[in-house]
């Protein structure tokens, strides 16, 4: 696959329940030690907003959140459980903090790469969770803040194919057990069906 062109700003300037959805079949591309790593995206989740008590945006505004405050089509990349980094895609105009996670991908360039760095699991497992693929793509906390929209960072979002609607199961959001209702159980995460 040769370079394509990255999704423009105002593309994820919208409700992340839309951005979430329609990244189904989109390519997150990262440049890594000279090699292109790209992996067709096949899980996201949608956080949206302070009254969204799963999102880390509940808590307002801090050093952790702004970059969920900034420009739609940014990183905001995360640490959690004191070993793991998430990446999410920062949607909606400034100062509306929302995001979407992305929890899996199925890789198809940089294999080698992705190989070594995900060695001894099977490759079906290479991906198929948030911090499994930042640890194969190499995506950490240095990439926080980085625009999604530009290749400069070795960090984008390419255009892909559009998954159809049959082909995507919705659900409730992972790993927020301890959250009121009804954001534990809103269908906002998305997946392409395996």
């Amino acid at each position: 696959m040769g370079l394509s062109s990255c999704l423009p700003r105002d593309w994820y300037a919208r409700d992340p329940l839309l951005v979430a959805r329609d990244l189904l079949g989109m390519h997150l591309v990262r440049l890594l030690d000279g090699q292109v790593l790209r992996g067709v995206i096949s899980e996201t989740e949608a956080y949206r907003g302070e009254e969204d008590l799963a999102c880390h945006a509940r808590v307002g505004r801090t050093l952790r959140t702004a970059v969920m405050y900034g420009q739609p089509g940014v990183a905001y990349v995360y640490f959690t459980y004191g070993m793991h980094w998430c990446l999410n895609a920062v949607c909606l105009p400034p100062d509306f903090p929302a995001a979407v996670l992305i929890r899996a991908v199925e890789p198809v360039d940089g294999l080698a790469v992705i190989t070594a760095r995900r060695a001894g699991r099977l490759r079906a497992r290479w991906t198929d969770g948030p911090a499994k693929l930042t640890q194969a793509f190499g995506v950490d906390g240095q990439q926080n803040g980085v625009d999604l929209t530009s290749q400069a960072g070795g960090l984008w979002i390419e255009a892909g194919e559009s998954v159809p609607d049959e082909q995507v199961i919705t659900g409730p959001r992972v790993g927020i057990s301890n959250v009121p209702e009804p954001w534990r159980s809103v269908p906002w995460r998305f997946r392409v069906k395996p």
